[in-house]
């Protein structure tokens, strides 16, 4: 964060961390209550140690953090994270063939395990497959690394494909009412084909989400279309890198309730997409080809069935990267 977009988060949220003075003591100043959130969640240290550094008390220091994550939350939301309208969708769509050569893509999903300490009394309920206890945050990432939406609060022990179904993603996807511009051909053919979001093989097949083809099949086809969505679906593992780079609480155990967890995570990723927006050199600033051995760790592969429909759109983008329009400039196939 360079410090001219320091001064201006400071300036969005100074009217709401303000306190007032008392004849018993002067309040703490809302650049230091801000400087005391970032320091936790950039350097991970505890509020032990931060408090030692910023002369408050322990708890303090706690408090500070739980109201800092909220209000940055609360504020910056609908301005970091807005609301898709169609021509925003349309713009990420062409982002994602300029840049991951994948036509009519609307985002990538993908979902990571955020290790927390056992909550006290809460049995094998954030227990997963790791042997670790979680909290699932959910993603869908645009071309440049930026989130688009984010669910968090799911149990670790939930199964993966289940986090996706329950989520309000899926619920307006089928509803149809997150402004999805109507199919379009894809580029150079009469192949119409509609607007989707690529995963891995956590998530299931649907006429809106692609997934991979089985792997190791032997069919050379096959293998073109998951190297094709492979590649586009780097933007979001790099977006979870550049995450857990620039927050280092996550790279050990968050020891905080869950519900104070979620509001950290949350906050972790507004501020992503504040600093990425406000920041002129912070798309370059990160190696991309050492952000994908994230901290975060994975969601399972899930299989299930799919609809006929659902294959018969996969089959057109198959086609499509098949073809000398699709491959063109692919020099690895």
């Amino acid at each position: 964060m360079t410090k001219e977009c320091f001064a201006l988060l400071e300036n969005k949220l100074s009217p709401h961390l303000h306190k007032k003075d008392t004849f018993m003591k002067r309040a703490i100043t809302p650049r230091e209550r801000l400087a005391v959130c970032l320091r936790f969640l950039a350097t991970g240290d505890s509020h032990m140690t931060i408090s030692f550094s910023y002369r408050l008390g322990h708890s303090t220091v706690n408090k500070i953090v739980k109201e800092t994550c909220k209000i940055i939350v609360d504020q910056l939301m609908s301005e970091v994270l807005p609301e898709m309208t169609t021509e925003m969708w349309k713009a990420v769509a062409e982002e994602f063939w300029l840049l991951w050569n994948f036509p009519n893509c609307l985002g990538a999903l993908d979902g990571k395990h955020v290790v927390i300490e056992a909550p006290p009394n809460s049995g094998s309920l954030f227990f997963n497959y790791k042997s670790t206890f979680s909290i699932v945050l959910l993603a869908l990432v645009d071309a440049k690394c930026n989130f688009i939406y984010i669910n968090v609060g799911a149990q670790g022990k939930n199964h993966d494909a289940g986090i996706f179904m329950t989520s309000s993603l899926r619920q307006r996807l089928e509803n149809g009412t997150l402004n999805i511009p109507q199919n379009r051909a894809l580029p150079g053919t009469n192949i119409v084909a509609p607007y989707v979001i690529i995963g891995d093989s956590a998530f299931p097949l649907k006429t809106y989400l692609l997934r991979p083809y089985p792997y190791n099949s032997g069919n050379r086809e096959f293998e073109v279309f998951n190297y094709r969505l492979g590649l586009a679906r780097r933007c979001v593992e790099n977006a979870f890198g550049i995450l857990t780079q620039k927050f280092r609480i996550y790279q050990g155990r968050i020891k905080m309730n869950p519900a104070s967890v979620d509001n950290i995570i949350l906050t972790t990723c507004v501020l992503h997409n504040f600093i990425r927006k406000n920041s002129e050199n912070e798309v370059n600033s990160f190696n991309l080809e050492s952000l994908e051995d994230s901290s975060l760790n994975n969601l399972r592969s899930q299989g299930g069935s799919a609809s006929s429909q659902a294959f018969r759109e996969r089959e057109k983008f198959k086609v499509f990267f098949n073809s000398p329009v699709g491959i063109s400039g692919m020099s690895e196939y």
